[in-house]
């Protein structure tokens, strides 16, 4: 089975990608769905995070308090701290996937991440794919899809590492500049080319 992680930046396009790599047999894992989800069911994270922002952190019926959260994490400054918590948390569980898809016929397994490559490139991946975009057209993929202002884009993607730098980390980088359909078509094709490149992990 071949471990793949899928980065890049806020309206890249890294989901479209692992959407058509879905379509072909790949087992993706979104690090961002799995977190929420492992923040309200995972009993240490829970425990571990209303230790470290309150118990206001959720509400009576056990879901996150995120205006709680946001404030406390984000307006503070105390993301570090977050990720301190949710990130080992999120690392176990793939773990955890990984040994269990392996015992079936899945060819892929996929990390979609835009963190992916913030403390280097990730020991238990066979490969990376970084996904680039030109700045407007991620930009206006997200006023699209979110319906918010560039301001508000602008800040979110300030947030995020410089994926440019971070090139060197990985084995395939594919470029979103044209139409979906070209981008779906790439990635196609890109599946393939690493299902051919690393056969002898199938």
């Amino acid at each position: 089975m071949i471990v793949a992680g899928v980065t890049g930046g806020i309206g890249s396009g890294k989901s479209t990608l692992c959407k058509v790599w879905e379509s072909l047999g790949a087992k993706v894992i979104y690090a961002d769905d799995l977190a929420k989800q492992l923040m309200v069911e995972d009993e240490e994270v829970v425990a571990k995070l209303k230790e470290i922002f309150g118990k206001d952190t959720y509400k009576n019926d056990g879901s996150l308090n995120k205006t709680h959260l946001i404030n406390e994490a984000f307006q503070k400054g105390r993301v570090e701290e977050l990720n301190s918590v949710v990130h080992p948390a999120v690392a176990r569980k793939f773990q955890e996937i990984r040994i269990q898809t392996e015992k079936t016929e899945t060819k892929v397994l996929v990390k979609e991440a835009a963190l992916l490559l913030n403390e280097g490139r990730p020991k238990d991946l066979d490969v990376v794919i970084l996904v680039l975009s030109p700045k407007e057209e991620q930009i206006n993929r997200v006023k699209k899809r979110d319906s918010v202002e560039k301001k508000d884009v602008l800040e979110r993607m300030n947030k995020q590492p410089d994926f440019e730098k971070l090139k060197s980390y990985a084995d395939y980088i594919i470029t979103n500049d044209g139409t979906l359909k070209e981008f779906k078509l790439k990635s196609k094709e890109l599946y393939l080319k690493v299902l051919e490149d690393y056969r002898d992990n199938v």
